[in-house]
Formats: C-alpha cells, structure tokens, sequence
C-alpha cells in the first residue's frame, strides 16, 4: 500500500511539473527597457510584475534598468529590446534622423502627460524667472532632454542667449551648488532630490517646469517594436492592460510599491525614492493635463505640435510626423484607464 501511495504521489507531482511546463511555455517573453535606473518611477512597471499581472496576462515580462531615452529608443530599434520606457521627443528624434529605417519603434501608451523638465537654479543667483536666464550659464549633459528641448522653453518665454557647459549626470547638481554654473535642466523629480542630497534646501531652490511656462511637450512613453506591433499585437495590449492595473495601485500606494524597486536594487535610499516616485506622480502623471486627457492617451493637435518644435529645435535631419510616432489602437478600455484620483 505504501509503495502503490507513493507511486500516485510521484505520479501526480509528475503532472503538476508538466502543467507548470507547459503554462511557463505558453507564456509570451517580453523584455523591456527602462529610461534610467531603478529609481521611484521605475516602481510603475516592477509592481505588475511583482504581483504577477504581466503572468496573469500570458506574458513573461523581464525590466532591466537604462542609462536615458535615447538607449531605450536605439535597444528597442534594434531588435534587442521588445518594449521600452523614453522620452517622446527622444523617439520623435529617432524616427526623424533615420527616415529610411524599418525598424523604428511606435509610442503605445503615455505615461508622463507632461514634460519632467524644468530649469532649476539657487535662490542666491537672483533667478525668479525665465527671463532672468538671459545671459546667465546653464549647464546639464548633452543628451538631457531639458537641455536639448531649452530652445522651446526660451522662445516660449522670450529669454536670450545663455551659455551652456556639459558635464557627466553625476556632476550636474554638485556644479550648481557650487556655483559654477547658475541653473541647470533636468528632471525635477531627480535633480531636486538631488540637490538636497547635496546639502540644499528645497526651499532655496527655485524651479521652473517646462510645463508651467508655455512648454507642452509631452513626456516619457511605453514605446514598442514594429516586430512586436506587426507579429504580436495582442501582446501589446495584454501588456497594457496589466501595467495600467499595477500603475493605479503604485500612484494609491508609493510606499508599498517602493518595496518592489529595494528589491531589485538593495541600497537605494526608501525614504528618497518614495519621494522621487511622489514627485512623478504629482507633477506629470496625476497631472491637471493627464486628468484633463486621460491617462495613457495623447491628443493628434498636442502631438503635431510638439512634432513641429522637436522638428525645430533638435534640427533633424526630416521633419517629424506626429502619426507615425504614435500608435493608440492598442490602449485598453476606457475603465481600465481610468486610474487617476481626483485631486
């Protein structure tokens, strides 16, 4: 009796392996590209994979941490990536300065309704204003998209020339505080925080969003391949659906979805990156933009606008055209999209 039990028991452990098998097989491998690190933001995507709703959805969804839009944009252009997270304005950069390619990536989903660029600068310079930058240095890396989208933001609000240094990411902030430089473009979830880590005080730091002054570009997108859109398009909206269902749950509860971004990172700083993914989500996915619109869509008058002035002040090769970068078919309903609270 004992050896027949213990054969049913093997023989049924043996079924319940092949099943798993067999469901691991079934499931669609996506592999995705992030902007930057494993920050708060990133928190949006690692929480469906967490709590299983990319498996849930039939796909085996691998995140792996960027070094900026333009990376993400080329990865995925290359086959190498099937699905990323990047500036629009970086992949509306892409599709103009490679007119001829057939691989270009499509904008699916709008994540950040709103530009995070803004100019920041030290209270103690006596900037208040745009027009206060005229003549003043600027510094920020070159590929940074506050930078590189400054001369919409100048002639927005009428400011003059400036002068421009380059430095690497990490020196960005320390050259500000310092003062050899008097302002800087970048994220303001990132460079604020950043600033304060580097001994200033929120309240001594003046910043002026993009957002706020005249500037509606749009920002950070899920982009996918045209291998993924021409051979897997149910792929793309299972993939959707489900970030749509972790993302209402992180802008409910930063904190817990933090706990998803220590995992993959042990040392970054909690209490920072709660911060970080708060800012996000105030300043351009709960946006009063993104609630006027509705979370993950994009508007044709907004996007050919800001395809004329990435046209303009990035220089491309062609101009851009603001329906082949953007692809909403694949959007999920109207109530899974409504993910936004109300302020």
């Amino acid at each position: 009796m004992k050896k027949r039990s213990f054969l049913q028991s093997a023989a049924l452990l043996a079924v319940a392996g092949m099943f798993s098998l067999a469901q691991a097989q079934t499931l669609t491998p996506i592999k995705f590209q992030l902007d930057w690190r494993f920050e708060g933001p990133a928190a949006l995507f690692l929480q469906p994979v967490a709590k299983g709703y990319f498996k849930a959805a039939g796909l085996d969804v691998v995140v792996d941490a960027g070094n900026g839009s333009g990376g993400a944009v080329q990865r995925v252009a290359s086959g190498t990536y099937d699905m990323g997270f990047a500036d629009l304005a970086a992949l509306m950069e892409f599709h103009a300065n490679n007119p001829g390619a057939q691989n270009k990536p499509v904008a699916v989903m709008m994540v950040y309704n709103n530009t995070p660029a803004s100019v920041m600068a030290l209270k103690k310079s006596g900037i208040t204003k745009p027009a206060d930058l005229t003549g003043k240095k600027l510094g920020a890396p070159v590929f940074d998209a506050g930078r590189r989208a400054f001369p919409i933001f100048q002639k927005a609000n009428g400011v003059g020339s400036v002068q421009w240094t380059a430095m690497d990411p990490p020196l960005r902030e320390t050259m500000l505080v310092r003062g050899d430089v008097d302002a800087i473009t970048g994220f303001t979830f990132t460079s604020l925080l950043n600033l304060e880590a580097r001994g200033a005080k929120a309240a001594d730091v003046v910043v002026l969003p993009y957002a706020d002054y005249g500037v509606k570009l749009y920002g950070n997108v899920i982009i996918a391949s045209p291998k993924l859109v021409k051979e897997n398009p149910a792929a793309i909206k299972a993939f959707l659906s489900a970030f749509a269902k972790g993302a209402k749950e992180v802008i409910a509860n930063p904190a817990a979805a933090i706990e998803h971004v220590r995992a993959r990172d042990g040392i970054v700083n909690v209490p920072l990156e709660t911060r970080r993914l708060q800012l996000a989500i105030d300043t351009v996915i709960n946006s009063p933009d993104a609630r006027a619109e509705g979370f993950g869509r994009a508007l044709p008058g907004r996007l050919a606008l800001m395809a004329s002035q990435v046209s303009d002040a990035f220089n491309t090769k062609t101009r851009v055209h603001a329906d082949e970068v953007w692809n909403g078919s694949f959007l999920p309903s109207a109530a899974e999209l409504n993910i936004l609270p109300r302020k």
